[in-house]
């Protein structure tokens, strides 16, 4: 989502170079991203100060010579780089106390920047103001590499392909049951179509489980590809249905049709990024409720949504 930032300052500064800092786990983005020229990895987990790490690394980025950071996460370790890399406009919202490594800090007003996208293009302004029209993220697939990909491992996908993302990464609270995402499975099957199953390795086993449910044609792919490759053969997806996860921002991303399931979480706040997206949910009265864990041990915001309304938005009238 924070390519949004990107599409707006080169709108402002067409010649602007933007590099972007960037975890393991998500520095692969940044690098199918066309606004950016490089992505810098930090190696670093979450959670994790690593106060000395980051001292080296911000004094190795003084080279550079940029003149302005934006610091999307809130957490007052994110800014330490950009403090000891000596960055002299370091923006980003107020929190944990920030105001020593940041030299702009901004006041965060949810009611007029509801979403996070909107949050994250006002720190583009110096007013913290919107532009008229935001830019939806857009990242390259390479068509060549997940034809590569489907030959190797012998994909199915003369019939069209439906994409699974089931997993998410923030809780369980997100997670449409296992069953709900067979059913849609089967139906995508029963109309000829291939069914591709994505995700990280911790979500292996729970795209074994829908493929077992679903039968022959349903492939479990989670765990089994890279960040780039999964980007590459969700391009090759004509539809996906997924969870509110990184994955479904992906799926976006490269062009695929949406068709996303809210529980816990809210489109309002982090919707799927694309003209070619539905949203299916319950809209039960405690919901949202932005855990990740069900506070009422029920999951009924989920659990209670049955597959059919999904399946006919993939398929009408089947």
């Amino acid at each position: 989502m924070s390519q949004v930032i990107y599409i707006r300052l080169k709108q402002l500064y067409p010649g602007c170079d933007i590099d972007v800092l960037a975890p393991a786990a998500t520095i692969a983005l940044a690098e199918r991203m066309p606004e950016v020229r490089q992505a810098i990895l930090i190696e670093q987990q979450h959670g994790q100060l690593g106060l000395g790490y980051r001292y080296r690394l911000g004094v190795q980025l003084r080279a550079t010579a940029y003149d302005w950071c934006i610091v999307t996460p809130n957490s007052f370790k994110s800014a330490l780089v950009p403090f000891f890399a000596e960055i002299p406009q370091r923006t980003g919202f107020l929190g944990e106390y920030r105001y020593v490594v940041l030299t702009d800090p901004r006041l965060l007003d949810p009611s007029r920047l509801p979403r996070m996208i909107d949050r994250f293009v006002s720190l583009t302004d110096r007013d913290g103001k919107l532009p008229d029209e935001i830019g939806l993220p857009v990242l390259h697939a390479d068509r060549e590499n997940a034809k590569k990909y489907i030959e190797n491992q012998s994909l199915t996908a003369s019939g069209g392909v439906l994409g699974l993302c089931p997993g998410a990464e923030f809780g369980d609270a997100k997670k449409w049951p296992e069953s709900s995402f067979a059913e849609v499975a089967k139906a995508a099957i029963s109309a000829g179509r291939a069914v591709w199953i994505f995700g990280g390795p911790a979500d292996a086993e729970t795209g074994e489980r829908i493929a077992e449910l679903a039968g022959t044609g349903c492939v479990n792919l989670a765990g089994k590809t890279s960040l780039i490759e999964a980007i590459d053969l969700l391009a090759h997806c004509d539809d996906v249905v997924t969870n509110d996860s990184g994955l479904m921002h992906i799926a976006a991303a490269v062009g695929a049709r949406i068709t996303a399931v809210y529980g816990s979480t809210s489109p309002d706040f982090t919707p799927p990024l694309a003209d070619s997206a539905s949203v299916v949910r319950t809209g039960i009265e405690c919901s949202p409720c932005f855990k990740r864990q069900c506070p009422l041990g029920h999951k009924n915001c989920l659990v209670e949504l049955p597959a059919s309304d999904v399946i006919n938005v993939v398929s009408p009238g089947q």
